[in-house]
């Protein structure tokens, strides 16, 4: 017998990357400046990552055991697709910063490589740039997961969803 697991996997990365955005767009360091967020915010980035990273495996999976409209599991697809990868190339630029701070690329042969995590964590981890992204990653998670509602539950379960539908071109 086969199950659909993602329904289990896909719920928690949501809440880590969705607390990972509010932290990075809100003022938070600001209000409360002696709580370590940087730590607090690689812990979120990496464990949200990974589990999307399983909710994209087990989403797959779920294709194949529930046959809903093509085009709005495919939006659903995409949407989530695209909030990995952006939260992933934040996730990149927090490697890169770790790996900078710590020094451990040694000698001249080497120092190439090091321009290239330097000029990535110059670029991913800059405040505006990574507040951006990671404000079109909550808005990415945000559809997603009204799509993925809109699958499981119909149109009903969400008064934006026939709104969002019409704007992506989907029709139930």
């Amino acid at each position: 017998m086969t199950y659909n697991l993602h329904p289990i996997f896909v719920h928690f990365p949501v809440a880590m990357l969705f607390v990972y955005s509010i932290i990075k767009v809100l003022p938070l360091k600001k209000w409360f400046p002696n709580v370590a967020w940087r730590d607090i915010e690689r812990v979120l980035l990496v464990v949200g990552v990974l589990g999307a990273f399983a909710a994209l495996a087990t989403g797959d999976a779920a294709e194949h055991l529930v046959h809903p409209n093509r085009a709005l599991v495919n939006a659903h697809s995409n949407f989530a697709a695209i909030a990995t990868f952006i939260y992933g190339a934040l996730l990149v630029g927090e490697i890169a910063a770790i790996i900078n701070a710590r020094h451990y690329i040694y000698g001249k042969s080497w120092q190439w490589i090091s321009a290239i995590l330097q000029f990535i964590e110059t670029v991913l981890c800059n405040p505006i740039f990574s507040g951006i992204l990671s404000a079109l990653g909550f808005i990415a998670i945000s559809i997603t997961g009204l799509l993925g509602g809109t699958i499981a539950y119909g149109l009903t379960a969400d008064p934006v969803a026939p709104f969002v539908l019409k704007m992506l071109g989907i029709s139930l």
